[in-house]
C-alpha cells in the first residue's frame, strides 16, 4: 500500500504546534510518508537583521520565528509557500487557518488528489443556510468533495509544541479513516479519542471562545476564581443549549470530552481570547478589538469576537436571546457598550444543570 502524504494547511501558532505532533507520527508509523509539508503563507520577517521570506527561514532553521519561536521542528518538515504544490500530492489535508480564509484558500489551490481526506482544526465559521446552522467542516466538505473530520481539544499551542501532556477529541463519521487519523495525531503526549459526533465536537471548539471572552471580562474586572468558575459552568450550559437547538442528536458525553469542558477550562484561563478580553476591559473600551488583536497577538487572529458576531444574528433569528443570557451579555459588552459588570447580573431562573432539567440539587420554587 502506498504511503500517505500529509499536508498541514496553515502555519500559525497552532498549525506549527500540531505539525510537531504529526511529524513525530509520520516518522513513527509506516502508513505515512515521512516528509510533512506545511503550506506557509509567504510573508516577510526580520531575521538576524535581514528581511527574508518566512518559508525560506523555516526551511533553513526548522523554526517558525514569527509564530512559534524557540521551537525547532524535525528535519523532515518542509514549508511550501505555493498552495498548489503544497496540496497537490496530499492524501490527508490538515486545516489550521482562520476560518475567514478557508474559501479563498480552497479557490487558489486547485483540484485535490482523488480519495483524499481532510481534518479541520478550525474553530468558528458558523453560518445559517436555509434555517440550518452550517459548520466550517460543512463548507470544506462542500468545496473539496471529500470526507472532513474535525479535531478539537484543550490544546494551548505552545504547551503542545513543548511536549506537555494533553488530550484532544477527533470527531469523525466514517469508520473507514478513523484508525488512520487517530494514528496521525495520537502519541504519548497528545492522546486522542475518536467520537462519532462532528457537530458536537466542532461547535464546542467554536463556542468556548465566546465564553472565554466572558472569562477575560471577569479578569479585567479583577473578579476571583469563584466568579470565573460560575461563568464557566453557565457557559458550558449555554453551549449545550445552543448546540442542542440545531443538532438535537449531539451526545451528552461529547461535552465531557477534551473538546468540551476541558477545552473550555483551559481557554478561560489561558487562551488568546481571554487575554484580549481582559485588555479590552482594562482599557475601558478605548481600543478597538482590531487594535488589541494587533498589539497582543503578533499576527494571530482573535476567534471569539468573530464567533460572537456570527452567532448573534442566529440567536436573534431563532429567538434564543432570552435562553442564552451569558452569550447575549458577552456580545453586548463586546459590541454594544454594555457595562462589563453586567456579566455577573444574569437573569434568575436559569436551569441549574447543563444536562438535566432538575438535577435535584436545587429545590424547585413553589
Amino acid at each position: 500500500m502506498a504511503k500517505k502524504n500529509v499536508t498541514v494547511v496553515g502555519s500559525g501558532n497552532w498549525g506549527m504546534a500540531i505539525a510537531t505532533i504529526i511529524a513525530g507520527n509520520t516518522a513513527r508509523h509506516p502508513e505515512f510518508a515521512d516528509d510533512l509539508t506545511v503550506w506557509m503563507f509567504d510573508e516577510e520577517v526580520q531575521h538576524k537583521g535581514v528581511k527574508r521570506k518566512l518559508s525560506e527561514v523555516f526551511n533553513e532553521t526548522k523554526e517558525n520565528v514569527k509564530y512559534l519561536p524557540g521551537i525547532t521542528l524535525p528535519p523532515h518538515v518542509r514549508a511550501e509557500p505555493d498552495i498548489k504544490k503544497a496540496v497537490g500530492s496530499a492524501d490527508i489535508l490538515i486545516w489550521v487557518l482562520p476560518h475567514q480564509f478557508v474559501a479563498r484558500t480552497v479557490q487558489n489551490m486547485g483540484p485535490v488528489k482523488q480519495g483524499a481526506v481532510s481534518v479541520s482544526l478550525i474553530k468558528g465559521g458558523l453560518e445559517l443556510e436555509g434555517g440550518k446552522l452550517g459548520l466550517c467542516s460543512d463548507l470544506l466538505r462542500k468545496l473539496l468533495g471529500h470526507e472532513v473530520a474535525v479535531l478539537m481539544g484543550a490544546n494551548v499551542a505552545n504547551e503542545v509544541a513543548a511536549g506537555e501532556f494533553c488530550e484532544a477529541t477527533l470527531g469523525i463519521q466514517s469508520e473507514d479513516h478513523k484508525d488512520m487519523l487517530v494514528k496521525l495525531f495520537d502519541c504519548q503526549t497528545f492522546r486522542v479519542t475518536a467520537v462519532n459526533d462532528i457537530p458536537g465536537v466542532e461547535l464546542c471548539g467554536a463556542l468556548k471562545n465566546v465564553v472565554a471572552l466572558g472569562a477575560g471580562f471577569c479578569d479585567g474586572l479583577d473578579y476571583g476564581g469563584n466568579t470565573k468558575a460560575a461563568l464557566i459552568r453557565i457557559g458550558l450550559q449555554e453551549m449545550k443549549t445552543f448546540i442542542r437547538y440545531f443538532y438535537p442528536d449531539v451526545n451528552d458525553s461529547t461535552f465531557l470530552e477534551s473538546c468540551g469542558v476541558a477545552d473550555l477550562i483551559t481557554t478561560c484561563f489561558g487562551g488568546r481570547n481571554r487575554k484580549c478580553a481582559e485588555a479590552f476591559i482594562r482599557g475601558k473600551g478605548a481600543k478597538s478589538w482590531d487594535v488589541i488583536e494587533k498589539e497582543l497577538l503578533g499576527g494571530q487572529k482573535l476567534q471569539g469576537t468573530l464567533t460572537a458576531q456570527e452567532i448573534w444574528p442566529v440567536m436573534q433569528k431563532h429567538n434564543l436571546i432570552d435562553s442564552l443570557p451569558l452569550f447575549s451579555t458577552i456580545y453586548r459588552i463586546a459590541f454594544e457598550d454594555k457595562a462589563p459588570w453586567s456579566i455577573v447580573k444574569l437573569p434568575q431562573g436559569m436551569p441549574s444543570s447543563a444536562f438535566h432539567k432538575d438535577d435535584g440539587f436545587f429545590d424547585e420554587k413553589k
